[in-house]
Parts: structure tokens; sequence; C-alpha cells
């Protein structure tokens, strides 16, 4: 049907005649002559139709409506010069048509123009439910292709390495992984319910138990989660895992991973060790284990300053075991006003909004300061003079407080200082792969509203340097113990997390009690991997990356929609399909399901 592509033509075919296919971009009617850009899914070229090439085709090209599905034959010429296009790599040549055939005439009117001209006029909601006009533009094309390059990259690298990519079950059973599962009902087997995995891991696990020593996969992952940019309740990792290593050398290997796609994908050399940094140093300093550490803006402990001062809220934070926490803008005085550090604010908004009750400020001026009036009454020569050294405040510079729960503060000072450095474009633009290895992360953290203990990343992280015998004779050393775990970071967002697994079952018995398992529930529900770990599992350990994300960032995109060929919406509805739907009766007799709603 076609013998050419747009991309494929250049100047050495100009006076061939060539067979090409494809949309009609733009139909322009210039002095008699018909210009037409074909669109294709390499490119585009322009069509010109001559009324002395004769009448029937000058006027069916006249009938051409935008999206039109054409076959085109003619001759390459080369294009006067004032007509050069210089963005195209075609820009050079023209097709004069002298054989024009409708493959598909559109019927309708289309939702949104398809035209690249028009991009950026085209609200989301619409782009994801006709994604296949979205797809036609180009754009989201390209991005597939370096997706599809990412993971090439990736698994080149990974077989070269010794690896073998296995597939593991979509349809499993469920078990607690932090985030909710999607649940799928059994026909045969009456009341009972598949789990889709919300990664691999016990899979993974297993297979290394039964000997495979390096396994990958491109794994489709699925929680059904509140959503972000950053989300969707179907995703994609790169799951990687292997047996008798360790946590250096996992980190070791994983950054050669990383360097070769960015070497590949973008050209790009990363020359040097990625840093690391404790979790507890990025609580610490940034208030988030995954902080930006592009730029400075670090959170302070300032409560053994301001927690006796008598101001109510101070007070009360230190008397409840809280903190009060600090970051400095320099020169924020001149950059942002009162009005939006006050109530109603959009900066006051944003700590509002991370689950603060608000914030406290102070403004450094050569001779004084400016802060509200109940902390401004209680500040003496002596605390001002301690709090500018530790925050480093100088004339002119802003300090934003935040006082109460620990983990609020530290949320509500990483979301501001997130935002503030946004908005004074503080990110260096030099710095723009920023990675940092988070390691060190505690076991447990504990869940105020149910009042127990939860794993931070997984009750099948590895504790550093503790035994089973260690933890038998002291409960609260595994309690406070430190996981075999890490993260790798990029510019403030996660893109993989990993861990040295436990291979003993008597502390996979142990760690799943102290998320509050009963003896009968860990059989019940781990009842496999435990049986598993009894029949010599050696010491193995992996990560997982998100490719969704890795592709965005690669991108420079703000979501992974435009990364992933058919997204969800931030409802997490497929618009383009009208999913989730209701099923038939019928279909839900042979469930044995009823479905009641309550209002």
């Amino acid at each position: 049907m076609r013998n050419k592509i747009c991309e494929e033509l250049n100047t050495s075919d100009i006076g061939k005649s060539v067979d090409l296919c494809g949309w009609v971009d733009r139909r322009r009617d210039h002095g008699g002559v018909i210009f037409i850009d074909l669109r294709d899914h390499s490119g585009f070229l322009q069509l010109t139709f001559n009324p002395e090439d004769g009448e029937t085709i000058f006027k069916r090209a006249e009938s051409l409506r935008n999206e039109t599905v054409i076959r085109v034959s003619g001759i390459v010429n080369k294009r006067p010069i004032e007509s050069i296009n210089p963005n195209l790599s075609t820009g050079k040549l023209e097709l004069n048509v002298k054989e024009l055939i409708i493959l598909n005439q559109i019927k309708g009117n289309l939702p949104f123009p398809v035209s690249i001209h028009d991009y950026e006029n085209t609200k989301e909601e619409l782009r994801i439910k006709y994604r296949y006009l979205d797809l036609r533009r180009g754009k989201l094309i390209n991005n597939l292709k370096t997706r599809h390059k990412i993971i090439k990259v990736a698994r080149e690298f990974l077989d070269l390495k010794g690896f073998t990519e296995v597939e593991t079950p979509l349809l499993t059973k469920s078990t607690p992984e932090g985030a909710r599962d999607f649940l799928v009902p059994s026909r045969l087997s009456k009341g009972e319910f598949f789990a889709l995995p919300q990664s691999p891991q016990l899979f993974k696990q297993l297979l290394m138990i039964g000997g495979l020593n390096k396994y990958y996969q491109i794994a489709k992952c699925f929680r059904d989660e509140d959503l972000r940019a950053d989300r969707q309740p179907e995703f994609t990792q790169l799951d990687i895992e292997m047996s008798f290593i360790n946590e250096e050398q996992i980190i070791e290997f994983n950054e050669k991973l990383i360097k070769k796609i960015w070497k590949e994908v973008l050209n790009i050399d990363l020359d040097r060790n990625f840093p690391r940094m404790t979790w507890k140093e990025a609580m610490k300093n940034y208030g988030t284990d995954r902080p930006d550490t592009r730029y400075e803006m670090l959170l302070k402990d300032v409560g053994n300053i301001l927690g006796e001062i008598g101001f109510n809220i101070f007070t009360k934070a230190i008397k409840n075991g809280g903190s009060i926490k600090c970051i400095t803008v320099k020169n924020g005085n001149s950059k942002i006003s009162n009005v939006r550090i006050k109530p109603g604010g959009d900066i006051f908004q944003v700590a509002q909004d991370a689950g603060a009750g608000g914030l406290a400020f102070i403004k450094v001026k050569e001779n004084d300061i400016e802060t509200i009036g109940a902390i401004k009454n209680n500040l003496n020569e002596s605390i001002i003079s301690k709090l500018l050294e530790i925050t480093s405040a100088e004339n002119g510079d802003l300090i934003l407080l935040g006082a109460g729960k620990t983990e609020v503060v530290n949320q509500s000072l990483d979301r501001v200082r997130q935002y503030i450095a946004k908005e004074l474009n503080l990110i260096d633009v030099n710095k723009r792969w920023n990675f940092l290895w988070i390691t060190d992360f505690p076991m447990f953290e504990k869940n105020e509203d149910e009042n127990r203990l939860e794993a931070l990343h997984h009750p099948f992280c590895c504790p550093k340097n503790i035994t089973i015998k260690d933890s038998n004779d002291d409960e609260d050393l595994l309690e406070k113990s430190t996981a075999q775990a890490y993260d790798l970071v990029l510019n403030g967002l996660e893109l993989g997390g990993g861990s040295i697994r436990i291979h003993e079952s008597r502390m996979q018995k142990e760690i799943l009690k102290k998320v509050g398992l009963s003896d009968e529930e860990i059989k019940e529900k781990f009842g496999f991997l435990i049986e598993a770990l009894e029949m010599g599992a050696p010491p193995h350990g992996g990560i997982a990356f998100g490719l969704d994300r890795i592709t965005m960032l690669i991108l420079g995109e703000d979501s992974i929609r435009e990364t992933i060929a058919f997204p969800k919406n931030q409802q997490s509805k497929c618009l383009l399909t009208d999913a989730p739907s209701n099923v038939s009766n019928s279909q839900l007799k042979e469930l044995d399901i009823e479905i009641t709603i309550e209002e």
C-alpha cells in the first residue's frame, strides 16, 4: 500500500515516485494550489495538488477534512526557498500528488483538534477519553518509544549480567502490603477471592529459594489507593532480585544499571557515585525520606529555644512530645508578602493541606524582627540571638515555623519548602539529575490511630545486625531496629526501593507478629512463605524501580499519565472505555455475589 514513510524521505529522493499513507493534518488553499500536511507515525510531509494534474483529484483534495485517512502517489520535489520549513526534517521537500485515494473519511466532528498546532488547548480529561486521537499528535508516541528504549536498555543490561526474566502470577493471594488490594472473585471457589499483586514480592523471593539466583521482570502491579500525578492504580515496575548478595553490592549494581539507562537514552554520563543519606538525616534536615537536595532551606529544630517562651502552641507541642521546626527563606522578606503566610494565603494553605494548623513566621530586619504579637512578646534578645545562630538567618530573611506532632511538622514544612523553591526558582538547573540513596530505614513506624506497629517498607525486610536470639533477649531491640532497606531518590521523587529480605523463618514470624498478626493469621496469609523459608532459603535481596516514573523524569513530564498508553484519570477511571462499569445480573449470579450499596 505504501513504499515510504515521511521521515525516510530526503533530498536524494527528489524526482522519484513514492507512495505514502497517513492522515490529513492541515489543508491550505493558496491561489489555486492546495497544500496538505500529511502526517504518519514518523513525521510530516507537505503535499501539493495542482488543478492541471486533473480536476477529479483536485476536487477530491478540496473535500478533505482534517484526520481523513489517505493514500497518495506522486513525485518528490524540492520546495521553493521561501516555503522551506526548517523545523521539519522533510521541510525542503514536497510531494506533487498524482493519485489520491481516500481510505477512511471521518464521520462527524472531532472532540478536539488533533493537529500539533492546537496541542496546548486541549483539556486532559478529553485527551484521556479520546486517547487514540491524542496519540496521533506524535508527542505521546515519542514518549512511548522512549519508554520502550528504557526497558530495552534495562533488559539488555540484565541479560548480560546473567539474569533470567520470569513472569509471576497476576491472580494471587491477598496479603497485607500497605495498600488496598484489587480483589477478583473466583467463580469456581464460591465466596473466595484472588487479589491482583501490589508487587511480585513474595514470588520473587520464592524464585530465590528455588535457586534461580538472578531474576527480573517488567511487572504489572496494582494498588487501590488515592491518586496523584505520579500514581496510577496499575503501574509498571522493573523488578530485580538476587541471591547471596548484600546491601552494598545491590546498591553498587543498581547504580550501574541507572547510569547505563541515562547514557543510552539521554547520552548523559553520570560519572560519580550517588551520594547517600540515612533516613534519620533525611527526616531531620528535610522532613521527608525522599528529599530534593538541589536547594537548601533545611529544616532546623528550634524546640529547645522556643519551647518555653510562653507561646501556647509551642509549649503544647513540646509538652506532647512533638517538635518546633523552621525553614529560612533567604531574602524572603522582599519576595513573600505577609498576606501569603497568614490565614487565607497560598503558602499558609499549603501547610494546612499537609495537616498543619498553620504557619508562624519571623521576619528578620536590621534592628528588629517582625512576627505575630504573641510570639514577639516572648522573644528576648538572648532567644533571638540563639534563633538567628541556629537558622543562619540574616537581615531580610524570612523564618517560617511549624509546631505540633513531629510527623505533621515535617510533612508540612517539606511541602512548604518545595512550594517556595518552585515559586522562587531556587532549584539549580545545573543539578537536573540529583540522585540520592536513602538508607537505614526504621523497621517499624507507629500507627497512632490503631495503636500498633507497621512495617515502614514491608514486613519482609531484614533487620540490620540483629539475630532472632537478640530479639528474644531484648524485645525492644527489634522494635527499634534499622532495616537493611534502601530507596533511590531523584530530585525529590522516589525512583525505586528495595531491601535485603528475611531468609530465616523464625525471624519472619517474629516480624509478622510485631505488625499485629496472630499465629493463625500468619499461617493463613503467609504459611506458604514460612514453609519455604524453612527449606533452605539463601540470603537474598533486591529492588523495584517505577518504570512510569523513570520515564516521566527522563522525558521531563509532570505526570506519569504522559508515559502510559491508556492511563486512568485522578478518580481511577478509564474514560476511554468507561471502566469501572456495571456488570450483568447473570455475571453476578455466577459468582454468587449480590450488590448492596449503603446510602
